[in-house]
């Protein structure tokens, strides 16, 4: 199960998170942990260079775009190589929306078409849509003429 998907700012102020199954008391620690664990590790890292960590049995697939931190935390059959492929699909999505690595200003901007794709991306805890064209037609709010 992808547990969260999170995105912070470089000052490690949190722009959106998504997170399936995680009880409300433990979010607070991941907020906390994740930024930290960006900020430890994420000073001179190239966009879109993966970094993996491993933490209470899940793991954590994470990068820098642009002004942005991504991180993603998966259990199970969501190991290293899936939530890579999971990355890779919202770094995707966030640079179609965006047209290019975002500054934090862009992100804001585009923050309402960024939700929509990481909906389509992410569906409760499972990555759902993978195809970078399905998730353009579907964040159109028209309804699909393909089945």
């Amino acid at each position: 199960m992808l547990l969260a998907v999170l995105i912070a700012n470089s000052e490690g102020n949190i722009l959106v998170e998504r997170f399936n199954g995680v009880p409300a008391e433990e979010r607070l620690h991941w907020r906390s942990f994740l930024v930290k664990l960006g900020a430890d590790n994420l000073k001179g890292v190239k966009n879109e260079e993966l970094l993996v960590a491993s933490h209470k049995s899940v793991y954590i697939v994470y990068t820098v775009l642009g002004d942005v931190s991504i991180f993603v935390v998966g259990k199970d059959e969501y190991d290293e190589l899936a939530l890579s492929e999971a990355i890779f699909v919202i770094t995707s999505a966030i640079k179609d929306v965006c047209g290019k690595a975002p500054t934090e200003r862009l992100f804001l901007d585009k923050y309402g078409k960024i939700c929509l794709c990481l909906d389509e991306i992410v569906w409760k805890g499972l990555l759902e849509n993978t195809d970078r064209d399905r998730i353009k037609r579907l964040i159109r709010l028209k309804p699909p003429t393909d089945f």
